[in-house]
C-alpha cells in the first residue's frame, strides 16, 4: 500500500551508506518516494529550514546521501506528532550534528500571522484552532503512513478518552480531510478511506470486552437500511464499552427482517438507530421497535430507542429519543440501563 514509502522504513534510514561511492547518492524525487511526501515538501523544507543535501556532487541535480535522508526522517517523524515545521527542522538539524552538516542555515522568517499559521496546519488542511494531535494525524494521512496513524490515534484516545479524542481531535481532522476531498474534485479519496479505515481501527482496539449476555441490560446499534456511514456508531460503541455498558453492533444497513430478528432474540434495553441522510431515517421503523415486546406475560417489556445521527433530524417523535452529540448519547444510554 505505501508504495515507494515502505522500503524507507528498513534500516531507520531507507538509504544504505557504504553501497553510495563518491559523488553517488538519491535525487529528489527518489527520496519523496522513500519518505511518502512530495517533492515539493522537500524542496520546501529546503529552502525555509536549510535541510537541503550536505554537499554539491556536481551538474544539475543535486544528490542526497544517507545523512542527508536520516535528517529529512527525523524531519517527517517530528512534525507528525504534530510539531510545527520550523520547531521540527531545528530538532532535526540539532539532533544530527554529529553528521554532516547542512549545506547552510535556516534562513530568518518572522514569525508569521496567526491566522496564517491556521491555514497551513496539516500540510493544506484547513483545520482551524484545533488540539496539536489533529495537525499531527492530519499530516501522517496526508502521507498515508499508516504507522504513525495507529500510533497517533491510539495515543490520543488513552491521552483524552474516547469521548474527548473523538470530538475533539478525530472529528475535526475527519472534517478537515473531507473538505480537502471537496475542494480537490476526485483527489484525495484515498486518505479519507484510510483514515476512515485507522479511525476504526483504533475504535476496536480501544474498547475493552464486555459481555453482552446480560438479559434487559445489553445496547444494540445498528446503521437503518441503506445507511452505512458506520463509524459515528463505532465510536459509541466503543464509548459504551469503555463504561462497561454490554453492546452489540451490527454495522451499516441492517435489512428490516434482520434488525427486528435481533431485537427478538436478545431482548435489549435500548436500541440505536444510526441515521445519516434524511433518506435513510425512518420513523416508521423506529417506532414499530419501540413498540415490540418479550418476556413472560404481565412482565413485558420494551426497548427505549434512540434516534441517532442527522438523518433524524426535524420534529421530535414521542417514545422516541434523540440525542445530540456523543457524550449526551453516551449519558442518555448509561440512564436508562441504570433505570
Amino acid at each position: 500500500m505505501d508504495v515507494g514509502a515502505s522500503d524507507s522504513r528498513g534500516d531507520g534510514n531507507g538509504l544504505e551508506a557504504e553501497s553510495m561511492g563518491p559523488g553517488e547518492g538519491l535525487t529528489t524525487g527518489e527520496v519523496a518516494r522513500r519518505l511518502g511526501v512530495a517533492p515539493t515538501t522537500i524542496r520546501t523544507w529546503d529552502r525555509r529550514y536549510g535541510l537541503g543535501p550536505s554537499a554539491h556532487t556536481g551538474g544539475k541535480h543535486r544528490r542526497w546521501t544517507a545523512a542527508d535522508v536520516a535528517r529529512l526522517q527525523r524531519m517527517c517523524a517530528l512534525t507528525a506528532t504534530g510539531l510545527p515545521p520550523a520547531e521540527a527542522a531545528r530538532l532535526a538539524r540539532r539532533e544530527t550534528t554529529d553528521e554532516t552538516p547542512p549545506r547552510r542555515a535556516a534562513p530568518a522568517e518572522p514569525p508569521a500571522p496567526r491566522a496564517r499559521a491556521r491555514a497551513r496546519a496539516g500540510s493544506g488542511l484547513r483545520l482551524g484552532d484545533v488540539r496539536q494531535e489533529c495537525k499531527g494525524i492530519a499530516r501522517a494521512a496526508l502521507r498515508l503512513d499508516t504507522s504513525a496513524l495507529d500510533e497517533l490515534l491510539m495515543a490520543a484516545i488513552t491521552r483524552y478518552g474516547l469521548v474527548d479524542a473523538w470530538t475533539e481531535v478525530i472529528v475535526p481532522t475527519l472534517q478537515a480531510v473531507g473538505r480537502k476531498w471537496e475542494d480537490s474534485g476526485e483527489r484525495y479519496v484515498e486518505v479519507e478511506h484510510l483514515l476512515s479505515w485507522h479511525v476504526s481501527g483504533a475504535l476496536r482496539r480501544a474498547a475493552p470486552p464486555v459481555d453482552a449476555d446480560r438479559p434487559g441490560a445489553s445496547v444494540l446499534l445498528a446503521c437503518v437500511p441503506g445507511e452505512r456511514h458506520t463509524l459515528p456508531l463505532e465510536v459509541l460503541a466503543a464509548a459504551l464499552a469503555e463504561q462497561g455498558l454490554p453492546v452489540r453492533m451490527f454495522g451499516g444497513a441492517l435489512p428490516v427482517d434482520s434488525l427486528v430478528a435481533a431485537v427478538r432474540r436478545t431482548g435489549p434495553a435500548l436500541v440505536g438507530l444510526w441515521a445519516q441522510s434524511r433518506t435513510t431515517a425512518s420513523r416508521p421503523l423506529a417506532l414499530h421497535v419501540a413498540s415490540m415486546e418479550w418476556g413472560v406475560r404481565g412482565a413485558r417489556r420494551k426497548p427505549a430507542v434512540l434516534t441517532l445521527g442527522p438523518g433524524w433530524a426535524g420534529q421530535p417523535t414521542a417514545g422516541l429519543r434523540r440525542p445530540l452529540g456523543l457524550a449526551e448519547a453516551v449519558a442518555t444510554v448509561q440512564s436508562i440501563i441504570g433505570d
